[in-house]
């Protein structure tokens, strides 16, 4: 009985008995019980760390996002700061460049006083030295007459002869001792 004919062995491939249809069960069962161990110890865990990943990724980029506004908002603030800056430096140039022209316009006038002194003094000494020679001319005048006058006495000459030498003298001193 071990050979069984073709025939049977045929039918009992395609046919379904109960111990096929227990055993296809039991295999389900089995399966769907793996499924739901592995589902609770790996896949839940699996499953866990990914939510979990995705999690840090979306508070990443979260944190990401604030930080560029963050940088947004800084380099604004950065950007009007400098302008500022900038228009401070402007004011400070332009009170250096008023404080430079009112020291230049005070050196200006500094400088005419003493130019005005310089020439006052000039003419001063011009005046003085005028008068020296003016007295010195004096002098060489009453020198001069007094040689005359004893010329005249000593001579005893009469006024054509006197005449003649204070002719002769005043050229001796010359016409330019007379004009000034």
């Amino acid at each position: 009985m071990i050979f069984l004919t073709a025939e049977q062995s045929m039918s009992r491939l395609f046919d379904l008995d109960w111990q096929l249809v227990a055993d296809a069960s039991l295999m389900i069962i089995a399966i769907f019980v793996l499924f739901l161990i592995m589902s609770f110890f790996l896949f839940n865990p699996a499953r866990k760390l990914m939510n979990d990943r995705k999690e840090k990724i979306r508070g990443e980029l979260q944190t990401a996002k604030q930080d560029m506004e963050e940088a947004g908002r800084l380099k604004q603030e950065y950007e009007a700061r400098l302008k500022e800056i900038d228009k401070e430096a402007e004011a400070i140039l332009g009170e250096a460049r008023k404080r430079a022209l009112n020291n230049e316009n005070q050196i200006v006038a500094e400088a005419k006083e003493e130019a005005a002194r310089i020439l006052e003094r000039a003419r001063v000494e011009a005046e003085l030295e005028k008068q020296k020679v003016s007295d010195e001319v004096k002098r060489e005048i009453i020198a001069v007459a007094a040689v005359m006058a004893g010329k005249v006495v000593s001579a005893s000459i009469d006024t054509t002869v006197q005449n003649q030498l204070i002719d002769d003298t005043l050229k001796e001193m010359g016409e330019k001792t007379w004009l000034s």
